[in-house]
């Protein structure tokens, strides 16, 4: 086996369930983030423009960087629509994917004989992780944004390994397998896909509910629904999605106790009656802790006002 395919295999048996790698370089969907930044569809992500440099070209991130090992883990696509969106029912999936890609990174020095600089990215830097998932051969941009993979759908997180070592590089993914299908972009319910491929952040029920800081816009509480935190509509009525999504198998993203089986009232109703000590207890190590304790209940009220036709 050559190294690449020993670090395809380590990586799997690490729990992964996708692996690639690709050459690092000028970044072919640089242009088209700045134009979507400059179009104002970040709203309030002011963070998203830090480290344009680095975005522009992947070899920035330290001197010497040549090649990046991309990984994708499942998280668990077949599990039933709630409140919550899927990748956020279990533990956060930055430390356990950044812990598992050191592991990684210390592996592949054991077996060149040689200390090898390298950096993991999960979700956190500057890094345009999707360009660098396709240049690695592992899904297409669906027009819902998401990438997606032939074998796995679109319910998985990425996270990449730069190294300083020079590793043959799979074919990236060249061919569009959304065809004329438009399910995402008509199931979206606040209307917030401008055109293929191109989504209005400040629209989107999952920016709304974790990433905006202020109130819900009056326009699009009622479209909210029962989204407490984040939304899966996008992906849930991918073809792609109803066919290959599997069940979860890394342990970290069991569905965790205080919103397991819970409808979207109920779980709202205990938000709103909890102290922070509570949530924090009951949120430990979740991703869910973004939104803040505050942002939930502003959610939940706002849930509850869409929903009071049940009680009622």
């Amino acid at each position: 086996m050559t190294l690449e395919d020993r670090i395809r295999a380590h990586a799997r048996a690490l729990g992964f369930d996708l692996v690639g790698i690709a050459t690092l370089g000028e970044v072919e969907t640089a242009d088209h983030f700045d134009e979507w930044i400059t179009a104002g569809y970040a709203g309030e992500m002011g963070y998203l423009e830090r480290g344009a440099e680095k975005r522009r070209d992947t070899r920035k991130p330290f001197e010497g960087v040549r090649s990046a090992v991309v990984v994708a883990m499942n998280y668990g696509g077949t599990q039933p629509p709630g409140p919550v969106a899927r990748y956020a029912r279990g533990d956060d999936y930055h430390d356990l994917m950044i812990d598992r890609l050191n592991e990684l990174h210390r592996w592949i020095e054991g077996e060149t004989g040689r200390p090898v600089r390298g950096k993991p990215y999960v979700d956190t830097g500057p890094i345009l992780e999707r360009d660098l998932a396709r240049r690695a051969g592992l899904g297409w941009f669906g027009k819902n944004t998401n990438l997606i993979n032939p074998e796995l759908g679109s319910f998985f997180f990425l996270g990449e390994l730069l190294l300083d070592l020079e590793l043959r590089a799979d074919d990236p993914f060249e061919m569009d397998r959304c065809g004329s299908c438009t399910r995402c972009l008509d199931a979206c319910p606040t209307n917030a896909f401008v055109a293929p491929q191109v989504l209005d952040a400040t629209r989107c029920i999952s920016y709304q509910t974790i990433e905006q800081k202020g109130p819900i816009a009056e326009t699009l509480r009622e479209a909210i629904g029962e989204h407490l935190y984040g939304c899966d509509v996008c992906q849930e009525v991918c073809p792609w999605n109803v066919k290959f999504s599997r069940d979860a198998t890394e342990v970290a993203f069991v569905v965790r106790e205080v919103i397991a089986g819970k409808d979207a009232r109920t779980l709202a109703t205990e938000l709103l009656a909890m102290e922070q000590d509570e949530f924090s207890t009951a949120f430990r190590k979740s991703p869910v802790k973004r939104a803040k304790l505050r942002g939930l209940q502003r959610n939940a009220e706002v849930v509850l006002e869409n929903t009071a036709h049940v009680a009622s």
